[in-house]
């Protein structure tokens, strides 16, 4: 046999997407992808614009089947959870054939108000902040922010607040002190040189009004407090039933003179859950049947009712095979479950050349190379990870070579360096096949994250395929 020949039978034939693909075909998706991100700045918002996306598709709630009393093969369902997660299925077959789950999670690392955030000091008004999920603390200094959430007043009624995505909106920013004042600066640890309690956004400094010439203390906390009495009806108490986060002031962007990466808040998770989803919508006929599930919280540990832990897509399989008349409902759920299989979608951390020494280049993914498969996640000896069992690989990389699609392997740096954790072991623990798999990104976690846009195409490609054919 040809040395050649040889190397290509024994070795791993990595395949670059750029070179297999059509550039219209991957610029056409992720264009659409950009609208997506580009409105997705919270997981609220991610939920409203994912149904937008499953009924313009013939997707129908649940409660829509159980108004009528029945499902039947063929009919494609979604359930939100509390405004912040969500599941969507075709129900193709008898749910003891399994599932073909992917799942996401559409919560990105930011900044949330406190339940008491307006102060004043020296007649600069501000909101005080508490970060959420792993950041860089000195990424947030002077950029620019945008303020979305919602705030309950205490009568129920639900108010949605969202300033600086428009345009003529104004924007916030969180201000660092000036070099030539920050001599201490590079003496400090980074986890030392950066109060969190000192990253307050700043909201104005003109001060309210005085009638009869009367003072009062605060003024121009006041006058921020009567702007947003003007503009939403809400008072301060208010605040404290209120999600209120702050995220980055900017647009999707391609880079490179060659426009073939893609810069944007929120590609962690936020690029795996559009995957996923329109993975789904296009997806055709399968041996199993076919879901999306996104989900809230993981960025802090897949905890609360809306998180990852909370399996409320189990209830929710329960009440469609219920409505399908499925026999033995209760007996069989387990079996159905068993005989599912889950790609965790999250994103890992590609190998920037700026910083090769964080990672074991063997095992490490690179832009352009397609989905990472990543066999285990965890810290410490592989602590708090799934890690895959070798028969799951070996069915995911069987059929992704057999369609050809593009994939790679991946760990998150080096052995005792990195680490990190994804959704995959919540789901292992009720009994599922379980294999984390996304899109490789430079600066994960950062407030612009950048992609290949060729990733993000194959990626889709990747759970469609998985969709359609794996189990066979």
């Amino acid at each position: 046999m040809d040395i050649h020949e040889l190397e290509k039978k024994l070795t791993i034939q990595k395949k670059s997407v750029w070179s297999k693909r059509d550039i219209d075909s991957i610029e056409g998706y992720t264009s659409k992808y950009k609208k997506f991100i580009d409105y997705s700045k919270t997981e609220r918002l991610a939920v409203k614009y994912s149904i937008k996306l499953l009924e313009d598709n013939g997707f129908k709630p649940l409660s829509y089947y159980e108004g009528i009393g029945k499902i039947d093969l063929g009919d494609k369902i979604y359930f939100v959870n509390r405004e912040k997660s969500l599941f969507a299925i075709k129900y193709n077959h008898s749910m003891k054939n399994g599932i073909n789950l992917v799942g996401a999670h559409i919560d990105s690392p930011r900044f949330d108000f406190k339940p008491e955030p307006l102060i004043e000091d020296e007649n600069i008004a501000m909101a005080k902040t508490h970060y959420y999920g792993g950041v860089k603390k000195y990424h947030w200094f002077n950029i620019p922010l945008e303020l979305h959430g919602v705030v309950v007043k205490s009568d129920g009624t639900k108010v949605e607040v969202s300033i600086g995505d428009d345009e003529n909106d104004p924007i916030f920013v969180i201000s660092d002190l000036l070099p030539h004042l920050d001599k201490e600066l590079p003496n400090k640890k980074v986890s030392e040189a950066f109060d969190p309690e000192k990253m307050n956004l700043i909201l104005g400094t003109i001060s309210i009004t005085y009638e009869n010439d009367k003072k009062v203390n605060n003024p121009v906390k006041l006058n921020v407090l009567k702007i947003l009495f003007e503009k939403y009806g809400i008072i301060e108490e208010d605040l404290v039933s209120a999600e209120l986060e702050v995220v980055p002031a900017l647009k999707a962007r391609d880079v490179g003179l060659d426009r073939s990466l893609m810069a944007s808040y929120g590609h962690d998770d936020r690029v795996c859950a559009y995957t996923a989803l329109t993975g789904l919508i296009d997806s055709s006929s399968s041996l199993k049947n076919p879901a999306v599930l996104l989900v809230d919280k993981e960025e802090i540990g897949s905890d609360g009712n809306t998180g990852a832990k909370n399996h409320f897509w189990i209830n929710v399989i329960r009440k469609i095979m219920h409505l399908a008349k499925e026999e033995k409902v209760c007996s069989i759920i387990d079996d159905v479950i068993s005989n599912s299989a889950l790609l965790s979608a999250d994103v890992s951390a590609a190998v920037d050349p700026n910083y090769k020494e964080a990672h074991d280049l063997s095992n490490a993914p690179r832009l352009g190379y397609g989905i990472t498969l990543m066999k285990y996640t965890g810290s410490g000896g592989k602590s708090r990870t799934n890690d895959a069992n070798a028969e799951l690989l070996a069915k995911v990389r069987n059929l992704f070579n057999k369609e050809d699609i593009s994939w790679q392997v991946g760990e998150l740096g080096k052995v005792d360096r990195g680490g990190g954790g994804t959704i995959a072991l919540f789901f292992a623990e009720k009994g599922l096949d379980v294999l984390d798999a996304g899109v490789p990104l430079l600066g994960m976690h950062s407030p612009y994250e950048i992609a290949s846009k060729a990733d993000i195409y194959e990626t889709y490609l990747a759970y469609k395929t998985f969709f359609e054919k794996f189990g066979k």
